[in-house]
């Protein structure tokens, strides 16, 4: 069968050549420009790349993404990769009958590939990868005798893999087919590709035993089978890859130990078999794979010692060997210092995971000896005993130190402050004593400080506000005395804090209001004294908090019925008085409270969250009452005389009230209607932004504004997504009344929204307003904002993508500041207030805090801070708003939507900051600073790509000069942005 096969498929190519021969050239070229015409019109092109381009007046050599033969001048080759296009994969292009390569990975299509590339003959080259393609792998890849690389990865493929499949496909060198839906066994018959060199099914099904006939596979380089259900042992046939560079065998199911004859592999680099269930001992012949950088054997059941001989793996970068049940060689005092002492002869090794392992012994004074290159130490849960010595300083580049659960006694090094690298410091569950030393106050880059559950003693150093950077400070369960230091409270962006369980005392201050991105706070267990600050209501974002155990006293705030995400309240066993606020009611994800043993009185709360709350929750309050469900006495009723009274005087107090408010709502009416004709007479409203919506319209098109509408929150309130009557979709903002700033707010957007129209600027539907209740229904945005492209897992803009947003914010600006009457200053332009449409057109919204200057005005001056890290200078220091601060906030932006870093990222400490990272890495280091999603060297088009993001930066940094006089006119960035836009899309179409 295979001899016919092979016949035919001579027999057809010598009739295309012959066919080739004869026919004319314009007839050939015009068979090429239409299938590619026929492919342009089943397509999706958002961004119409191919619309404007690809047009039957031009010759198809020179449109994006084609490239035609020098001789014939056929196409050889189709490269659409990352254009956003869509749609299922037509089959005219098996009309392309003389393509080499074939290109459109990172794209939208989906559906199952037509049978027509089957007539490819030519092709070598197949990148369908990153895209959401599905079906079997289609037989007819082995009607294709010249292809070397077939690049499936990242689909929705699925079903067994053809045994036939490496039979027809002689020339192949490049498989990959991972992060699939591929299952069964791996087919025995793939060593018949002899020529692969890659082959990845990683992040599929298979499941079964990897097939010896690998081994044959003499000239792979690099082999992913990595996050299967792969079972057995490894092949001890792997150790005949004598060109093997990459082993990725990890998150499988594999038993028995590690052959030795892998590591006679002298060419492997990068040996990764971490989460399986491999068991016995590391090899010493380890020592004999010299090149290997990266070694990854954790979460395994590997036992014995950890071989001394690790240290002749000159070039190691990183070691991981946690989790599994390895000891050290010799006796249990020396044994970590041999394998300390035989790894500082590995100069490269910047990750050293220890972790979980029975090491025991102790930290010997040669941990001073690693390499400077050292970031990374784990030696956590290892059982290691005595100091920890002061030699640890000399890690200067260290970035995460971690000893916890360990035996450690004797305290803090004060060389610790040599570590001005060091980000996360893990030392809790040990047995340190002394005090925190003032020397850990140098480490300004520290983001986590975990001392729990030691022997520390004395005061929390007053020097600890000079750690900027902290988000996580944990002290509990040590020994500490004396006062909360007051400098505590300046650490504004601390996001857990716990001082639980030690002897501190004093009065909680009102700075403690400062904290108001914390998201834990647990003081519980200590001495504090005084009332509770009515000011830890305003910090929203609050999920954990606990003052248990105390000498606390006053009332429960009703301010703490605004911690609308508090999950966990814990005010037990102090002496608080009075009642239990019914604004607890409002926290509807509170799922945990005590208030036991404390002096309460009054009625328990009896809706909301307290329907779940058990008769635990409110014991040892003497004078509480209501449901007998809860244990406690029933609530006395009201004597009928007092009853009388009190109801007569609530009719009477009714009725002035209603006249008074039929009176106002009369006066409100008639200069209302006067304001709104006005402004129906100077303002040209579409007939959408004219329609009536209801507050009953928008409870039914939220489902009563449920947690499944939510959208997000915001300063003053919250957006959901609502479905109008008439299938509409919406988003509607509405406002919390409650805060201040609010009211001025709604105000303020409704002014700048009902006046401005552009493209790219949310749109006003309509509002809905009363005395209670204000909100603006605002034009849906499928795809959300693009902080979610650039932080999200899950989603992922490419360099055109985010040329296309940022010129669209530009766009927005330059109506903004010059297209309206009078010019919009926005305030607070920053990645979550960019929002795109189902066409991934960005469009500039939240004008809660915009300033409209007069004709004549260029600047004026504000009270209202925007977000930090975004504001001009001059906004932040004095409260100056112009369009030239505008101009700096898109700096910033335009920097974080290349690099991927927000401008309070953790990096940046002291005199660092996102603009001055940038500017020092600008124009030789660009790499260093861009997305790693965006340029890497090894790709192709990489000089293309780092002149773009280059110039992209340079243009951030024109935006972002200290003084505003320095700053770029947005007209002028708008139009450098068009221009380094069409350089691209030029040169990327040149190569």
């Amino acid at each position: 069968m295979d001899k016919i096969w092979f016949l035919s498929s001579i027999l057809v190519f010598l009739v295309h050549c012959f066919i080739a021969c004869l026919a004319i050239t314009p007839t050939n070229f015009t068979t090429d420009q239409s299938a590619l015409l026929s492919f342009k019109a089943h397509i999706f092109d958002p961004y119409n790349v191919l619309t404007h381009n690809w047009s039957s007046v031009t010759s198809c050599c020179n449109w994006i993404g084609v490239t035609c033969g020098a001789r014939h001048q056929r196409v050889v080759a189709l490269n659409l990769s990352s254009r956003a296009l869509g749609g299922t994969i037509p089959s005219h292009l098996g009309n392309l009958s003389f393509l080499t390569l074939l290109e459109i990975q990172n794209n939208s299509f989906h559906g199952h590939l037509p049978n027509e590339l089957g007539f490819l003959r030519k092709l070598k080259g197949i990148d369908l990868g990153d895209n959401s393609l599905s079906g079997e792998v289609p037989l007819w890849f082995g009607t294709l005798p010249k292809l070397q690389g077939l690049l499936l990865h990242n689909n929705n493929f699925s079903g067994f893999l053809p045994e036939e499949m490496c039979n027809r496909l002689p020339e192949l060198k490049f498989l990959s087919l991972d992060e699939n839906q591929f299952y069964g066994q791996i087919p025995s018959s793939i060593y018949k590709c002899r020529q692969l060199q890659y082959l990845s099914l990683s992040s599929n099904k298979f499941r079964g035993s990897i097939p010896r006939e690998i081994g044959n596979l003499t000239l792979l380089e690099e082999l992913y089978l990595g996050d299967n259900n792969l079972r057995g042992a490894i092949p001890l046939e792997m150790g005949q890859l004598g060109h093997l560079q990459v082993l990725s065998l990890g998150l499988n199911n594999l038993t028995g130990p590690i052959p030795s004859e892998i590591f006679n592999i002298s060419t492997i680099e990068d040996l990764n078999l971490w989460g399986n269930k491999l068991s016995g001992v590391i090899p010493s012949s380890i020592s004999n794979a010299s090149k290997l950088t990266q070694l990854a054997l954790s979460r395994n059941s590997f036992t014995g010692f950890i071989p001394n001989t690790l240290g002749n793996l000159r070039l190691l970068e990183r070691l991981f060997i946690s989790d599994n049940f390895l000891t050290t060689e010799y006796s249990s005092t020396l044994g970590l210092g041999f394998l300390i002492t035989s790894l500082t002869n590995c100069k490269y090794l910047r990750f050293l995971v220890l972790s979980s392992n029975p090491l025991g012994g102790i930290l010997p004074i040669s941990i001073g000896n690693l390499s400077a290159s050292r970031q990374y130490l784990y030696a956590n849960n290892c059982k290691i005993k005595g100091i920890i010595p002061g030699e640890i300083g000399n890690l200067s580049n260290l970035i995460t130190l971690n000893l916890e659960g360990n035996e450690l006694t004797g305290s803090i090094p004060t060389t610790v402050q040599r570590l001005q690298n060091l980000q996360g410091l893990y030392l809790e569950n040990n047995s340190l004593q002394g005090s925190i030393p003032y020397e850990l106050c140098h480490l300004r880059s520290l983001v986590v400080l975990v001392l729990y559950n030691n022997k520390l003693y004395r005061s929390i150093p007053a020097c600890v506000s000079n750690l900027t950077s902290l988000r996580i400070l944990s002290l509990g369960s040590n020994k500490l005395t004396s006062i909360i230091p007051s400098t505590l409270w300046s650490l504004a962006d601390l996001l857990f804090l716990n001082l639980s369980t030690n002897s501190l005392s004093g009065y909680l201050p009102l700075d403690v209001g400062n904290l108001k991105v914390a998201v834990v706070i647990d003081l519980s267990w200590n001495q504090l004294s005084g009332n509770i600050p009515s000011i830890i209501g305003g910090i929203q974002s609050l999920k954990y908090l606990s003052l248990a155990n105390n000498r606390l006293q006053g009332a429960i705030s009703q301010s703490f019925g605004n911690l609308k995400s508090l999950e966990f309240l814990d005010l037990s066993t102090n002496n608080l008085s009075s009642v239990i606020p019914k604004s607890l009611e409002k926290l509807s994800y509170l799922k945990y409270l005590n208030v036991s043993s404390n002096r309460l009185e009054g009625e328990i709360p009896n809706d909301g969250p307290f329907v779940n709350f058990s008769a635990q929750s409110f014991v040892m309050n003497e004078a509480l009452c209501g449901a007998p469900r809860l244990q406690v006495p029933p609530c006395k009723t009201i004597s009928v005389k007092r009853s009388t009274i009190l109801l007569l005087f609530k009719y009477i107090f009714l009725v002035i009230a209603s006249i008074v408010l039929v009176l106002a709502l009369i006066f409100v009416s008639i200069r209302c209607r006067k304001r709104n004709v006005r402004d129906l007479i100077q303002t040209d409203l579409s007939p959408l932004a004219l329609r009536r919506i209801s507050y009953q319209e928008l409870v039914q098109a939220t489902y009563g504004f449920s947690e499944s509408s939510l959208l997000g929150t915001g300063s003053f309130g919250s957006v959901y997504k609502g479905i109008l009557s008439d299938g509409m979709n919406v988003a509607i903002k509405v406002f919390n009344l409650q805060l201040e700033g609010a009211f001025k707010s709604f105000e303020v957007e409704c002014e700048v929204l009902r006046s401005i129209r552009h493209r790219n600027l949310i749109k006003i539907i309509s509002s809905c307003t009363n005395v209670h209740f204000k909100a603006l229904i605002l034009e849906y945005m499928p795809n959300g904002s693009l902080d979610k492209w650039l932080y999200s897992h899950n989603y992922c803009l490419d360099i055109l993508q985010r040329l296309n947003v940022i010129i669209d914010v530009a766009s927005a600006l330059e109506y903004l500041h010059h297209g309206y009457s009078k010019p919009v200053i926005h305030c607070d332009l920053k990645p979550n207030n960019v929002l795109l449409d189902e066409d991934m057109v960005a469009h500039v919204g939240d004008f809660g805090i915009a300033k409209l200057l007069d004709e004549e005005e260029t600047m004026t001056h504000t009270k209202t801070l925007a977000t930090v890290g975004y504001m001009a200078p001059e906004y932040g220091s004095e409260g100056v708003v112009s369009t030239k601060g505008d101009v700096y906030s898109y700096g910033i932006l335009l920097m974080e939507t290349f690099t991927r870093k927000k401008s309070t990222d953790e990096m940046f400490v002291e005199e660092m900051s996102l603009k001055r990272w940038v500017e020092e890495s600008l124009p030789h280091a660009v790499i260093e600073v861009a997305d790693a999603n965006l340029l890497r060297r090894d790709e192709e088009h990489f000089a293309t790509k780092k002149d773009c993001i280059s110039s992209v930066l340079d243009l951030a940094l024109d935006c972002s000069a200290e003084l505003p006089k320095d700053r770029i006119d947005i007209k002028e960035v708008l139009a450098t942005l068009n221009k380094i836009r069409s350089n691209f899309q030029k040169n990327i179409a040149r190569t």
